[in-house]
């Protein structure tokens, strides 16, 4: 490996996956390119339709915006497309959702995906930490991330209902984050979506196209209707709303890729514990692995091109996404044949 010159901190942990750039600087660039299994998203991408270009040369309109929500809302299984909220990704609602509300206490369930808390601190809020979703105290805001990301931790959707009932009686609200929901359509909030209740899903992950920068919001009508007027005209471009409305419409695809990514996450387990590392959590789209010299293992991965997830927060976790098949899985088998914990 060569090293790169950046004005990166090669040092300093990685606060998101998918940093090839920081990678570079921390251990050079790999000959044979980065296998990088930092990301919660999908190895296998939906197969991109043919574009018709005029999506590319004119401002994407209402019409196409409305027939994606409309097809959103029968995948998803919201009640009504008028609760459908569609974005540059959910990562722009995360951000968004905050500006709409008068100062609150939030009850961030955690440890989590680091956004969350870090949109609504940087809007003004009070952020109160917590471990379970029954520690929230007096928060008039609940964020919970469901399947959690990093460690996979599942809430039962009946508990988080209830939270949603009482916050909704003081005009409290109960965000569910499902980026990585698809697995598991039957732990969906989405059809409870409504007062006191909104839900975030990612388009990008399952669909292995985070690229293409698409999520939404489902919420109640009048909560929906504002979050659609703060982001504005054309929050998502022409060719991902084509690309969304024909992906989410295509049920063959998505069933055959839901075992697909659960076969390879037990192909990845096996592989792992082949390599003595503890498996203790995460979902059909990465791993959790706990090990004593975590952040060790993530810099032996590195130097061998490999990128995995570590966290500043805890230096026994490490997040291994999946390999993208068969010659993944054996150029990651080579890495760990040398690892001694």
């Amino acid at each position: 490996m060569r090293s790169l010159s950046s004005s990166l901190d090669p040092f300093a942990l990685p606060s998101h996956g998918g940093d090839l750039a920081a990678a570079d600087a921390r251990f050079g660039r790999p000959a044979e390119g980065w296998l990088d299994l930092s990301t919660g998203i999908s190895p296998f991408p939906y197969p991109l339709p043919k574009i018709d270009l005029t999506y590319c040369q004119k401002l994407p309109d209402a019409i196409l915006e409305g027939a994606l929500r409309t097809v959103a809302a029968s995948a998803y299984g919201a009640a009504d497309a008028e609760q459908l909220v569609v974005a540059a990704g959910s990562q722009a609602i995360i951000q968004t959702l905050p500006r709409l509300r008068p100062f609150s206490r939030v009850a961030v369930v955690g440890p989590t995906y680091s956004e969350h808390a870090n949109a609504w601190t940087n809007s003004g809020h009070q952020i109160l930490p917590c471990e379970t979703v029954e520690r929230i105290g007096d928060a008039e805001v609940v964020v919970v991330v469901n399947p959690n990301n990093p460690d996979g931790r599942r809430h039962d959707p009946r508990r988080l209902q209830e939270i949603a009932a009482d916050l909704a009686g003081k005009g409290g609200l109960l965000v569910v984050d499902e980026a990585f929901g698809d697995i598991e359509p039957d732990q969906s909030l989405v059809p409870h979506a409504g007062p006191g209740l909104l839900v975030l899903r990612s388009f990008g992950k399952f669909f292995g196209l985070a690229g293409l920068r698409l999520g939404f919001a489902i919420a109640e009508p009048s909560l929906a209707r504002l979050l659609r007027t703060t982001l504005g005209p054309w929050p998502v471009s022409g060719p991902a709303l084509q690309i969304g409305q024909i992906a989410l419409a295509d049920q063959a695809w998505i069933e055959t890729a839901r075992a697909k990514l659960i076969r390879e996450a037990g192909l990845l387990d096996t592989l792992l514990t082949r390599a003595n590392l503890s498996v203790t959590g995460g979902t059909a789209l990465f791993r959790l692995i706990t090990a004593p010299r975590a952040w060790a293992l993530y810099e032996h991965l590195g130097q061998r091109g490999i990128l995995a997830r570590p966290f500043a927060a805890s230096p026994r976790w490490l997040r291994i996404g999946l390999p993208p098949g068969e010659e993944g899985r054996q150029r990651l088998d080579r890495a760990l044949s040398d690892w001694r914990d």
